[in-house]
């Protein structure tokens, strides 16, 4: 399947029904009255986030939704039908943004929440509607109200409780690989990962979800490699995974990197909780552990830890952390053994 993060859609409600003009007709009475019935009302244009996707892919292939407009009314009092509604089925997470991709109409983040994008206008009144003492023979209706037509953008923001940042080639898509059942691309050349891969984690009989997403390099705020649009997939993370490879020999310069372009991209994502590890420490021996982690102190003024993605080493620790710095709300607790329901 492939992923794609932003879309852009034209909605259109339906219009309502036109009132009827009708007068009774049958043998025998004079004085049959108006009997013009209203109009129906014009379909709606509704979003819900559903679970199961995590992808706007189906809106790649389809981008007009047009919901039916509303009958008109007939005689006999006979009120016209109202139009279908559409629903727009999105992943968790989605945004929806107006044309000018910068006011937020809606933030589906939760299954089941809906929307309304396009009201249906609503059917016109029947000369029925008009009859009164001083006016028994009302020769007037209402046209139905137009419907609503809108260009709307469809924005994917994962959800995740953690987020793997890193330069390309720091080890994220193996950590992943190493730690959940997700299997990500992995190379021995930058940029092996396109697109965010999701996974889930388990440590402690707890789950949380880690969020790996491609590489960025100097300059991504300003467009180079792959550029900064994958960083809005981690803006709603708890805490970041920040590992930076320990074979480089320019350490400080690869986490200054990363957190200019934090900087850059706004948001938040430089004041959120961050986790600095130093990777791929299998190629390293003692000496130079100590050194490389020295250096990372320095430039990170904090605590780092050191793992091995490729040996598992350290990893479980990792997890630990990450899980301390994530809230008990957002953890999924695995059901212990012994409250576990009896199966054959």
């Amino acid at each position: 399947m492939k992923f794609l993060d932003l879309c852009k859609v034209y909605i259109r409600s339906g219009a309502g029904g036109g009132g009827c003009v009708s007068f009774r007709r049958e043998k025998y009475i004079e004085y049959g009255g108006p009997d013009g019935g209203d109009g129906g009302t014009g379909g709606s244009v509704w979003a819900e986030a559903v679970d199961g996707l995590n992808t706007l892919i189906d809106f790649r292939y389809q981008q007009h939704f047009f919901a039916k407009n509303g009958q008109p009314g007939m005689g006999r009092q006979r009120t016209g039908k109202d139009g279908d509604d559409i629903l727009l089925r999105v992943p968790v997470g989605t945004e929806i943004l107006d044309e000018d991709q910068e006011t937020v109409i809606a933030d589906l983040t939760e299954v089941g929440q809906r929307v309304e994008l396009a009201r249906g206008g609503n059917g016109g009144f029947g000369n029925l509607h008009f009859k009164s003492s001083t006016n028994q023979a009302p020769r007037r209706s209402n046209p139905g109200q137009e419907g609503v037509e809108r260009t709307l953008w469809l924005r994917l923001k994962l959800i995740a409780d953690v987020g793997l940042l890193g330069l390309p080639n720091a080890g994220k898509s193996t950590f992943l690989a190493a730690t959940s059942n997700a299997r990500p691309k992995i190379a021995d050349y930058p940029f092996t990962t396109l697109h965010p891969n999701l996974g889930v984690v388990g440590v402690d009989n707890t789950e949380f979800v880690v969020a790996d997403i491609p590489g960025l390099i100097e300059g991504a705020s300003e467009g180079r490699g792959l550029g900064d649009l994958f960083l809005g997939h981690i803006e709603r993370c708890a805490v970041l995974l920040h590992l930076v490879d320990g074979t480089s020999e320019t350490l400080d310069e690869d986490y200054q990197t990363i957190v200019q372009e934090l900087a850059a991209y706004g948001a938040g994502l430089a004041e959120k909780p961050r986790v600095t590890v130093l990777n791929k420490i299998d190629a390293l021996d003692d000496e130079q552990r100590k050194t490389a982690c020295k250096i990372l102190k320095d430039v990170s003024k904090g605590p780092v830890m050191m793992m091995s993605g490729v040996a598992r080493e350290g990893v479980t620790e990792v997890l630990r952390a990450l899980r301390a710095q994530i809230d008990d709300d957002r953890l999924r607790h695995r059901p212990a053994e012994e409250d576990a329901p009896w199966h054959p």
